[in-house]
């Protein structure tokens, strides 16, 4: 195929070098939003592209909304002249378009290549970088829909009185007794999140809200 757009081939066996069959070396990047997701699915797709398992820099638990990632920035800064940066799909690189158009600004300047899936984007490229940009639009059009229905989805919870808010970590009953010990004058803060199986500033809300 030509044109800003080329697929990659898939090989065979897994590499034993960083180089892909046409030699381009290939920087691969995964990413999950919170820690109870599994890269394994992800890792698998880069490694199928061609990716060597050590040259996979990951983000777990992070936000694709959130600039600063150190996976992220790493890949980046393992890109040189003529490399890859290889992402299973766009919504794991970047949420929003001016993320996106950062990225891809920074890949021109390194004079890198991106591969979404296997499929090849040229920064330099006017075709490939309007293409780019329309995913990145509609990836962040995503995110806004996700939230707006989230945000719905919380009013109507709340309208049907399914939605108290954050609950207290201690019943009213061991938060009278951790004010009756506090006030005793023998127990520190410390003790007393040991002794409740809390944290410090969970001890300080706890005391304010018996204490107004």
């Amino acid at each position: 195929m030509t044109g800003p757009f080329r697929t990659l081939k898939i090989p065979s066996a897994w590499p034993r070098t960083a180089r892909s069959l046409d030699g381009r070396t290939l920087i691969g990047y995964a990413r999950c939003s919170t820690d109870e997701q599994d890269l394994t699915a992800q890792r698998h797709a880069l490694r199928a592209l061609g990716v060597p398992a050590d040259r996979i820099y990951i983000d777990h638990g992070i936000s694709g909304t959130k600039r600063e990632r150190p996976g992220l920035d790493q890949a980046l800064a393992a890109v040189r002249t003529g490399d890859t940066l290889v992402v299973p799909k766009l919504d794991r690189l970047a949420r929003s378009v001016p993320d996106a158009r950062d990225i891809g600004d920074t890949l021109a300047r390194r004079g890198a290549s991106l591969s979404l899936g296997g499929q090849i984007y040229d920064p330099d490229d006017p075709m490939g970088k309007l293409f780019f940009n329309i995913l990145a639009t509609f990836a962040e059009f995503e995110v806004d829909l996700i939230r707006m229905r989230t945000r719905e989805g919380m009013a109507v919870a709340r309208a049907q009185g399914k939605l108290q808010g954050r609950q207290p970590k201690l019943s009213p009953k061991q938060q009278r007794e951790l004010n009756r010990m506090h006030q005793t004058g023998e127990y520190t803060i410390s003790d007393l999140g040991e002794l409740f199986s809390v944290s410090r500033p969970t001890v300080y809300r706890t005391l304010a809200r018996t204490n107004p």
